[in-house]
């Protein structure tokens, strides 16, 4: 079909993210009007359901009027201010008072930026400047994980372990090492139980320290569940194991809660999900149900200690955004989590979890499905050309993103993460709307496969 007016102005435009650029012209961009509840509508007056929460993100769907009218009555109040020079304004200080009382190890300080690429960079920036200022000038490196998702500054970019986000971008920059991704269904060896799999996990991330020694390692960055590397769900007892290798050589656990944080996996914070201790936190995303751009570094007492005795010997704190701290996201940001509180969203999603586990798990028998995974409400359904070998379509077909383009026509927005296919539903759905939303996964799923065996695809 020709492409629309609005399409045409779109791509004539926009530089989009992560879209295959070379087959947008001839696809079209699918280009959005407006949105309410789980439901968004596209300029031909289209509806679909949400299946992503736009990106991990939009935890109380769209056009929540509590949410309007706090950023209304701040936009009157104080439209812009900054926490420069020691300047403070009321939003920024309670937001900061909210995330330390439900943050689930001991937070003392909260660092406001924009986005959750910015927070992980400025983790790694302030990972650099405790370990100068504790006098351990050479404990620098970061480990990462492949598959992991950190953002795409050339510092989050190079933690994130997806090769797509490297190629041609120069990336990764040194001091970064990658460990084992800890999906079993991928990277288990024949035979290997999920607990014999985590300790071979445990035991190469030793190995790994004690190559690069651990006087050279200043932390470890993982998200509870990985999110843009798959919704990589890790076997029970992970973090476990690999929590007293990174004590052992005081190896600081970087906890990236962009995408887990505020519900999603049922609790307030996945590293109580998911059995983690963190040092520090990155929270974005869902911290303001997505209406404004935030993003915050949360850091215990011990570490702001050292960073008030480092300003003393240089003068000052040498770090910050324009717009971290924003008046705007803060207020917005205050009034989200007041919602997730007075509206019980993390029991909502503990009542939810259960039904939305029944019909994702449900997909396992569908002959395009190798895997379903899953935790609270976010889950992953693996593509694959072969269940018995668990053998991969090739890339170059770019099943995940056709079948993606079929979930439009079914009037469902899902995400394709190469063969994977992502759901993340605003956690305000409906058990109703759980059931529709499946329903539509379900009908995207005939059409790939009546696509795949018309043009024999799995023989390609």
């Amino acid at each position: 079909m020709p492409l629309t007016n609005v399409q045409t102005r779109d791509v004539e435009a926009l530089l989009h993210p992560y879209t295959p650029l070379h087959t947008l012209r001839q696809n079209g961009p699918l280009v959005l009007e407006s949105g309410k509840g789980i439901y968004v509508t596209d300029t031909q007056g289209n509806e679909y359901i949400e299946g992503m929460a736009g990106l991990w993100c939009a935890g109380l769907g769209f056009g929540d009027e509590e949410l309007i009218e706090a950023a209304t009555e701040q936009l009157k109040r104080l439209p812009y201010y900054h926490l420069f020079g020691g300047k403070g304004f009321e939003p920024a200080i309670e937001l900061a008072e909210k995330l330390k009382a439900i943050a689930p190890v001991p937070i003392d300080k909260v660092l406001f930026c924009s986005s959750g690429s910015e927070a992980n960079d400025t983790q790694v920036k302030l990972a650099w400047y405790l370990n100068n200022a504790l006098g351990r000038p050479e404990k620098k490196k970061i480990i990462s994980r492949i598959k992991g998702y950190h953002g795409v500054t050339v510092m989050s970019g190079s933690l994130t372990g997806l090769p797509n986000n490297h190629r041609d971008f120069d990336l990764p920059v040194d001091r970064v090492l990658h460990a084992d991704c800890p999906h079993h269904y991928r990277y288990g060896e024949p035979g290997e139980s999920e607990d014999d799999f985590v300790q071979r996990l445990a035991a190469n991330l030793r190995d790994l320290i004690e190559r690069e020694g651990p006087e050279t390692i200043a932390a470890m960055i993982a998200e509870p569940i990985m999110g843009a590397g798959g919704v990589i769900v890790p076997p029970e007892g992970y973090f476990a194991a690999i929590q007293p290798i990174l004590d052992e050589h005081e190896i600081m656990l970087i906890d990236d809660e962009v995408i887990c944080g505020f519900g999603r996996t049922g609790n307030w914070f996945g590293a109580t999900t998911m059995g983690m201790r963190p040092t520090t936190m990155s929270v974005a995303k869902q911290l303001t149900a997505s209406y404004v751009p935030l993003s915050a570094v949360l850091i215990p007492g011990w570490i702001y200690e050292a960073f008030e005795a480092q300003a003393a010997k240089i003068g000052t704190f040498g770090h910050g955004y324009t717009y971290g701290g924003h008046p705007l996201g803060c207020a917005v940001g205050v009034k989200a989590i007041e919602i997730y509180e007075r509206r019980n969203i993390v029991g909502r999603v503990q009542d939810l979890a259960p039904q939305f586990a029944r019909r994702l798990s449900r997909l396992r028998d569908h002959p395009l499905v190798g895997e379903t995974r899953f935790k609270g409400l976010v889950g992953g359904i693996e593509l694959v050309a072969d269940k018995a070998t668990k053998r991969s379509f090739p890339a170059q077909l770019g099943v995940g993103g056709r079948l993606a383009r079929f979930g439009e026509a079914n009037r469902v927005i899902i995400r394709a993460i190469g063969d994977t296919l992502a759901v993340c539903p605003p956690m305000i759905i409906t058990e109703d709307e759980i059931d529709e939303l499946f329903d539509r996964i379900e009908r995207t799923l005939d059409d790939g496969e009546a696509w795949v065996s018309r043009e024999s695809l799995r023989t390609a």
